[in-house]
């Protein structure tokens, strides 16, 4: 009867202990996905969810034996918001990757929560050199602002391009397009004006009348995704159009999302970015026809592509680590390597930033449709202002 009565606790413990381990291989590793879906940047949080999303159905909800959650906050565009759901997300649902970051207030925001926490923050959107440094749990997939316009400061100068002013949205990446533009311009023999215009409610109009006035060559110009269409409208009602100055930028201004709606005056713009809808490779007309499919038409922009990869670099960490995340986690991001839909990446290792192929671009009319159709390529830029300082 003991005996009997041993062999059935024993029995029960190794079911108890069989399922334990069967729940632990299952247990879900959650991933935080903290993005602007309302506000005046809410197309940057729809085109990285949408990614995200899109990589998910493509490659199935289990990685490592570990069932991938997703959770998507809204933090509106505002850093505190961001910051306090990093920290609920944290504390409370006790996720082992956040992502997303629109803009580069809402990356630095919750960086500090990443070093406590040991919770790797995949940075899918903000574009300032400096927010890799804020925390070592921070890993870059998108681009920074100076390493997609160095290349345009020396296609400039290569082009009779003798005079140039700059028009920056006045916050991290803004101010280092600016100053990554000017320091090669110049030193190249160029003249350089700087123009500033705030962030928050941006008037582009006095600054484009000072441009008109002052009569550069060309006038380059940085504003967060989204905010094209605006600066565009007054662009044209200034008259520069027709003014003979020439339009350069940053690739954010013709964002492939809102292209088409900027409308002919963007035809010739120049840009330099690391990736175009029309980037002419097996792995993105596949990605460019998954992503219209899945979001009823929708073009993919570089916001798209920064989600898409960061979830690539997420899904193959988790595969190194056996579904571990922490310390482990950011060590198997650091060197990573692979062929995305904008051309080879890898991760610097010393610096957690994305290593990436830059294109000169032009907007040409194609299939009845606008797009940045790449001329020149710049293969495997490192950011410039951490190769400087590493110098």
């Amino acid at each position: 009867m003991r005996r009997r009565t041993f062999l059935r606790a024993a029995g029960a413990v190794a079911m108890t202990l069989a399922l334990s381990s069967a729940a632990l291989a299952q247990e879900a590793v959650k991933v935080g996905l903290i993005l602007p879906m309302t506000g005046p940047f809410a197309s940057t949080g729809r085109q990285i969810e949408a990614a995200v999303k899109l990589y998910m159905q493509q490659n199935g909800d289990t990685v490592a034996g570990k069932k991938i959650q997703l959770i998507v906050k809204d933090d509106t565009g505002v850093a505190d918001v961001t910051k306090r759901l990093a920290q609920e997300l944290i504390v409370n649902d006790k996720i082992s990757v956040m992502a997303g970051f629109g803009l580069t207030p809402l990356a630095l925001a919750p960086a500090p929560l990443a070093t406590q926490g040991k919770v790797p923050a995949v940075v899918m959107a903000a574009a300032t050199s400096t927010i890799t440094e804020a925390s070592p749990f921070v890993v870059r997939t998108s681009f920074t602002a100076a390493q997609a316009t160095v290349p345009l400061a020396d296609w400039a100068a290569k082009n009779g391009i003798k005079k140039v002013t700059t028009l920056v949205s006045d916050y991290g990446p803004g101010i280092d397009v600016e100053k990554a533009f000017t320091e090669v311009f110049t030193k190249a023999g160029g003249q350089v004006e700087n123009l500033r215009v705030p962030l928050a409610n941006p008037d582009f109009s006095p600054f484009l009348q000072k441009v008109a006035d002052s009569k550069p060559d060309a006038l380059l110009a940085f504003v967060p995704s989204g905010v094209g269409a605006q600066f565009m409208k007054q662009f044209v009602e200034r008259g520069l159009d027709k003014s003979g100055i020439r339009l350069l930028a940053e690739g954010s201004v013709t964002d492939d999302d809102l292209l088409n709606s900027l409308g002919d005056v963007a035809l010739g713009t120049i840009t330099s970015h690391h990736y175009s809808a029309s980037h002419d490779s097996p792995e993105n007309k596949a990605f460019v026809e998954a992503f219209k499919k899945a979001n009823n038409g929708m073009r993919p922009n570089f916001m798209a592509v920064g989600g898409y990869d960061g979830m690539h670099l997420i899904y193959e960490g988790l595969k190194k680590t056996g579904g571990q995340g922490g310390q482990a986690l950011i060590d198997a991001m650091k060197g990573m390597n692979w062929t995305s839909p904008r051309g080879p990446v890898s991760i610097d290792p010393q610096t957690r930033d994305i290593i990436q192929n830059i294109y000169v671009r032009k907007v040409e009319r194609k299939d009845g449709e606008l797009y940045n159709v790449e001329f020149a390529t710049i293969p495997n830029v490192k950011d410039p202002v951490k190769a400087a300082k590493a110098n």
